[in-house]
């Protein structure tokens, strides 16, 4: 067992690094959220177009959150090793991903927003707006894969704080941003679209002052290093792989539940709502597993990675039972700002108590793929995550064919989750990530 001075230092740490990270994973859908509040009243299809393109967005970006997640590991075992100019050189490497990556990614959503639009269902109201903010948007779309990289740069250095200020700093210049060229200058979804940019741009610049500023401290490079970013892109394609597993899971679910009824499906986006903001604190644990995890490997330092990995756990657990009784007991208090619908509201009381079940679940699983992230054991994740998608996606296709309902469907989302645990588990126990070393072999 852990002594009590090292759990109260395990805690300190595990606190320090995951609140600030909290804090700007919240931030980050505030952007959404900010955009819809302005453009919202403009009109219905102004509204339903920015919900069509902020959904492709979402999507691309979010596949390409491995730019994050890869980096804060390969920083984090170099700054456990005692070398900071490598770390942060490493740092350098994954912005210069982020850029080339971002190159290919700007050029494709000029061209194939029109069908990116249809593709969602746009309507012909919808469409024109779609278009235009996907267009304009994709001018961000560097900033915003270096936002991703920078913070992982950050995070690997063990500093979450830095990347809080610049989300809040850069939720507020959106919103500024935003009111003033879609009201004041009349630019309607286009002023949306551009407000964004200029706030996404802002915050990447901020990012980069602070790695430049680091890397001349420390004496690395600026210059692109062809070795380096092909290390970054060999670290970060399966942690790309079990990203797009996720996704697909996702995706078939709202799928299936599209297919069950008007009710239904309210009731399934409301739930899915609920479960991702509730990940959202889920997740700035697995964030603090990822840094220190890194750290400890990095350092050869096998008794505490074990350790902060005991105690993690006990935290993701602990925090899962806290916000599956809140997502049950606040049911009255957040239901109606949803929906008034009798039949919406039907569906959704079994459905939150299903999501409630396995937050304990879920906990655990958000801290094992942190601790395996801060491993860098991005090939298991991938493999784990494509067999969980193998498991799931037989029995939720097979939901309406069955006649389950969102009852049944919701209980698939459970077996998604206790399969991913299951995988995870198996992998922790096994030791064979344990790798330790700057550089994982």
């Amino acid at each position: 067992m852990t002594s009590s001075p090292a759990r109260r230092s395990h805690d300190r740490e595990i606190l320090a690094l995951a609140v600030p990270a909290f804090g700007a994973l919240v931030a980050e859908p505030l952007f959404l959220m900010a955009d819809s509040a302005i453009v919202g009243h403009l009109g219905t299809a102004q509204l339903a177009g920015l919900g069509i393109a902020s959904a492709v967005l979402t999507t691309v970006i979010g596949a390409f959150v491995f730019l994050a997640y890869a980096t804060t590991a390969a920083v984090a075992r170099r700054i456990g090793a005692g070398d900071r100019r490598a770390a942060v050189q490493q740092g350098v490497d994954g912005i210069w991903l982020a850029l080339l990556l971002s190159a290919g990614l700007v050029v494709l959503s000029l061209a194939l927003a029109p069908q990116a639009a249809d593709l969602l269902g746009a309507s012909p109201t919808a469409a024109p707006y779609a278009v235009t903010y996907l267009r304009i948007s994709a001018l961000g779309i560097p900033a915003m894969l270096v936002v991703l990289a920078a913070t992982g740069v950050l995070r690997g250095l063990q500093d979450t704080r830095t990347p809080l200020l610049v989300a809040v700093a850069g939720f507020a210049a959106n919103a500024a941003l935003n009111l003033g060229l879609v009201y004041g200058a009349g630019l309607g979804v286009a002023g949306s679209a551009w407000g964004t940019v200029l706030a996404q741009n802002a915050m990447a610049a901020g990012y980069l002052v602070v790695v430049v500023r680091g890397a001349r401290r420390e004496g690395a490079g600026l210059r692109p290093d062809p070795a380096g970013i092909r290390s970054c892109a060999r670290a970060g394609g399966p942690l790309l792989v079990r990203t797009l597993s996720l996704r697909a899971v996702l995706l078939i679910a709202t799928a299936v539940a599209a297919t069950l009824g008007d009710a239904e499906i309210a009731a399934h986006q409301i739930t899915m709502t609920i479960w991702v903001f509730v990940a959202f604190a889920l997740d700035a644990i697995a964030i603090a597993g990822q840094a220190i995890i890194g750290r400890h490997l990095g350092a050869g330092d096998v008794q505490g990675t074990r350790a902060a990995t005991r105690r993690m756990v006990e935290w993701g657990i602990g925090a899962g039972v806290l916000l599956g009784l809140l997502i049950v007991l606040a049911r009255p208090l957040y239901v109606p700002l949803f929906t008034a619908d009798p039949a919406v509201q039907t569906q959704l009381s079994t459905a939150l108590l299903l999501a409630a079940l396995t937050q304990p679940v879920g906990g655990l699983v958000f801290v094992l793929d942190g601790v395996l992230m801060g491993a860098g054991d991005g090939g298991y994740l991938a493999a784990a995550m494509l067999g969980t998608l193998v498991v799931f996606a037989p029995a939720a296709l097979a939901v309406p064919g069955l006649g389950g309902g969102l009852t049944a469907l919701w209980w698939a989302m459970n077996l998604f989750m206790l399969t991913r645990a299951a995988f995870l588990v198996f992998r922790v126990r096994s030791g064979h990530w344990l790798v330790t070393g700057a550089v994982r072999a």
